[in-house]
């Protein structure tokens, strides 16, 4: 499967950003879709995972209740709805895709394919 994540850019401290990443290529409902994101010098961070089905929903203690992870499997699409911002969450953000639908992990190594990052920034 391919992966396109976009929607990074610049956004000030509080403010709301959604971030998309396009899936093409195998059935989507085939993988468990995730979230990661990188900042400079720092390890590949667990954002949010969701199960092929929309559920097994799970956070990061650093984004829960302020980021949403959602997907539509008629667009191949999963989402990342990120409010109230901090500079902190500063980075890039990339998508990634599980094909183990039976397993609920937060570690990159057991995401086989990934998109290219897409940056966001927030200001102070």
């Amino acid at each position: 499967v391919q992966l396109q994540a976009c929607g990074g850019g610049l956004v000030q401290a509080g403010g709301s950003l959604t971030l998309d990443c396009a899936a093409s290529g195998r059935t989507f409902m085939d993988y468990v879709m995730a979230w990661f994101r990188q900042s400079p010098g720092k390890e590949r961070e667990f954002v949010a995972r969701i199960g092929w089905d929309g559920g097994s929903i799970y956070y990061s203690e650093s984004v829960m209740g302020r980021f949403t992870i959602s997907r539509d499997n008629f667009k191949k699409t999963v989402y990342l709805h990120m409010n109230s911002l901090k500079p902190e969450d500063t980075a890039a953000y990339f998508c990634a895709a599980d094909e183990y639908t039976g397993r609920i992990t937060t570690n990159p190594v057991d995401y086989v394919y990934w998109g290219r990052g897409t940056l966001v920034t927030v200001s102070s």
